[in-house]
């Protein structure tokens, strides 16, 4: 079930979000999430989470793509699960849920910054009626490499 996040969720959205920053390069961040970060995200950006008979499997969040008032209906996502937890249309359903909440929210459009190296989400997010609006090359460093960034883009 998919519901609003809570601040007693944030444990369980810093596990989520610190296996993928520790052990993979679906997102360039260099340091883990603490419980502190967490809550405090939450007390500012619009969140939901997957929520499997009280256990959070996954979470979805938007965000102002850029600061300024000129970027104000612009806006990015991230969506994670455990593994083992996304599939059977979760991830479908959670992406759609947090692009109506970015749309009812007065935002017109809403991005998807993919790991170049993540060719399925890459393909996912097409499969959700987002663009490809570029690839920058290299902008990303993890793990001693350079990775590509790929920009993909919705229309609300």
């Amino acid at each position: 079930m998919i519901r609003a996040a809570t601040p007693a969720d944030a444990a369980a959205i810093a596990a989520i979000w610190n296996l993928y920053i520790r052990e993979t390069t679906v997102t360039f961040l260099p340091d883990e999430k603490t419980i502190g970060d967490v809550e405090k995200m939450l007390s500012s950006d619009p969140c939901l989470v997957w929520d499997e008979a009280g256990e959070v499997t996954g979470f979805g969040r938007y965000f102002q793509f850029r600061g300024g008032r000129g970027y104000a209906h612009t806006a990015e996502h991230t969506v994670l699960f455990a593994p083992g937890r996304s599939g059977a249309g979760r991830g479908r359903a959670l992406l759609d849920a947090v692009c109506d909440a970015a749309a009812k929210a007065g935002m017109h459009s809403i991005f998807a910054g993919v790991s170049g190296d993540n060719t399925g989400a890459v393909a996912f997010h097409a499969a959700c009626g987002f663009d490809t609006i570029a690839t920058l090359p290299e902008v990303g460093f993890k793990f001693g490499r350079w990775i590509d960034l790929v920009l993909m883009q919705k229309r609300l």
